[in-house]
């Protein structure tokens, strides 16, 4: 393997962004800022503020990195500074909410067009229903399915212990079940 040709790690750009390469954020930026977006746009239910709050995160990238310590995923570091800038930004504004049902899910382009539109109702049906969950429970949910993140980066995230998002976990996945089952959806995909 040509140690030339791989890219740079997300920790190795946090260490150039610390010493002022602007190079080195914008790399980060792209490569992380939809990701923080649509976290924060499912968190908030508001594109604007999404947008708002995904800009001062990398912001804030900028002026902490030299205290990142490497003790969790760039990833996981960036959402738990998104999850504290949104909830700021909603403490300090209403806005109008948004329906998410369009970025509930996104079809499989190697499915049958009919595959797909199965996939996207019963998404939408599992986003509208994340949604209705309480604000514990589906952080953790989204979080979990819809960013990739582990148990320990979801506790990392939410500073709450390891035991705490497990709990909750359990009790989401069967509310969920439960409100799939009454909504007349088959557990399964699609």
């Amino acid at each position: 393997m040509n140690i030339a040709s791989d890219p740079m790690s997300d920790r190795d750009l946090v260490s150039r962004v610390a010493n002022g390469d602007r190079a080195a954020l914008r790399l980060l930026f792209t490569r992380h800022h939809a990701r923080v977006y649509r976290f924060v746009a499912r968190q908030t239910g508001s594109e604007a503020m999404a947008d708002d709050v995904a800009n001062e995160v990398f912001l804030e990238l900028w002026r902490q990195a030299p205290k990142f310590e490497g003790r969790s995923e760039v990833s996981t570091w960036l959402l738990g500074i998104a999850r504290f800038k949104a909830l700021s930004s909603l403490r300090k504004r209403k806005e109008e909410w948004l329906d998410d049902d369009d970025a509930a899910a996104v079809p499989d382009d190697n499915d049958t067009p009919e595959v797909a539109t199965m996939k996207q109702d019963k998404g939408a049906a599992l986003r509208r229903l994340v949604d209705t969950l309480a604000d514990e429970h589906r952080m953790v949910i989204d979080l979990a399915y819809y960013h990739g993140k582990s148990v320990t980066e979801i506790g990392e995230v939410l500073d709450i212990p390891v035991a705490t998002v497990k709990t909750r976990m359990f009790y989401a996945r069967k509310k969920l079940g439960e409100a799939l089952k009454a909504a007349g959806y088959d557990r399964g995909w699609p």
